[in-house]
């Protein structure tokens, strides 16, 4: 059992929960520092099957497979938040899971993330539970219109959401969302997106990357640019915000806290965490010594932290969709570094690849 006193030895294997590409980047970030990984996932046509020689496919609801799984690794990882917590429970029973159960259920359900914040008093914005036509009404009452049905869980990349301007569309709003248990929120009026890729080792302790500055199309994340270009001060806030919440939940690994920077630049205000790596912070892979991908590994590994150092200035850009058949080209581009995840058929919305940009860095 890996520890703070006596680290995972290189040749060690970390399970992996979730075959997808940061599940893929999890393996290849292993194998670099010379640990193994073992992919678990009810896929094994997978993007992460394609770089690890063990793998388990099965489904996360298969206690006796998930029982030889933890039989043959030494730490357990995920690479989704959406992995049930009833099989991170089953795993623990054998083998450590990081991050822990109570860190998963926490990010899991929109309800419990945004009162978790509340009792840390880290702002959010304005929500209100939400489990039934009525409920939604009252929400809507009390913190009016423009605002977002969300549902509680399973939900990302703007799936599950419905924007509600008028009270007139509350019973279609409903009906969008399948009368799943959900939550309001007030439309925040913001200026941008920022997030923070903190790392928290099993030692206690805790690291930050630099804030990257954050922009969607049609919510999905379409680059992120650092630097941020918001002043220090704000951008220590944030990562002070990332350090709050990873220490109030005794987390283990790496995490990717979404925040809003409102008021012409002079407040924050989070709006969701991952308990994962986050595609927020693939710049890191070539700007920084040490990536999102190994930090990670290191931490449930019990490994010291790597640097958080920036040496390059960077813009990362997912390639959504078609996208990707612009591979060609953008191989071709001085400076750019192209990841591609091993996926089939581009389809829209879905994330086929990213590719990096990078730039000297300047001291200002």
């Amino acid at each position: 059992m890996p520890n703070a006193e006596q680290p995972l030895a290189p040749g060690g294997t970390i399970g992996i929960l979730g075959g997808g590409q940061l599940g893929r980047m999890l393996a290849l970030a292993a194998a670099r520092i010379g640990l193994k990984s073992h992919i678990y996932a009810p896929d094994g046509d997978c993007p992460a099957a394609q770089v690890t020689d063990t793998m388990t496919c099965a489904a996360y609801e298969d206690a006796a497979a998930l029982r030889r799984f933890a039989a043959t690794v030494d730490v357990v990882t995920y690479e989704f938040e959406n992995v049930p917590t009833a099989a991170a429970t089953v795993l623990a029973d054998t083998v450590p899971v990081y991050p822990d159960a109570h860190a998963l259920a926490v990010a899991q359900d929109r309800l419990t993330e945004k009162t978790f914040m509340r009792d840390l008093g880290i702002a959010t914005a304005p929500f209100a539970e939400v489990g039934s036509l009525d409920d939604l009404h009252r929400a809507i009452a009390s913190i009016g219109c423009p605002c977002i049905l969300k549902t509680r869980r399973f939900g990302y990349d703007g799936k599950g959401q419905v924007r509600i301007d008028t009270p007139a569309q509350t019973a279609e709003a409903w009906a969008g969302v399948a009368s799943a248990p959900s939550i309001v929120e007030g439309v925040v009026a913001f200026d941008s997106e920022i997030s923070v890729i903190v790392a928290r080792g099993l030692d206690g302790t805790v690291l930050a990357y630099d804030p990257a500055r954050n922009a969607h199309d049609n919510h999905i994340l379409s680059t992120s640019t650092v630097p941020s270009g918001y002043p220090d001060a704000l951008e220590n806030e944030a990562r002070a915000l990332a350090d709050q919440i990873v220490t109030a939940l005794g987390y283990v690994g790496v995490m990717g806290v979404e925040l809003f920077v409102c008021g012409g630049g002079g407040q924050l205000m989070v709006n969701e965490i991952a308990p994962r790596v986050h595609n927020s912070g693939h710049w890191t892979l070539e700007a920084c010594v040490t990536s999102q991908f190994e930090q990670h590994m290191r931490a449930v590994a019990g490994w010291p932290l790597g640097t958080v150092a920036r040496h390059s200035n960077a813009r990362m850009t997912n390639l959504i969709g078609a996208d990707v058949n612009r591979w060609h080209s953008l191989a071709a581009t001085p400076g750019a570094a192209v990841h591609l995840y091993g996926k089939g058929t581009p389809r829209p919305g879905r994330k086929m690849g990213h590719v990096t940009q990078l730039a000297p860095r300047k001291e200002t």
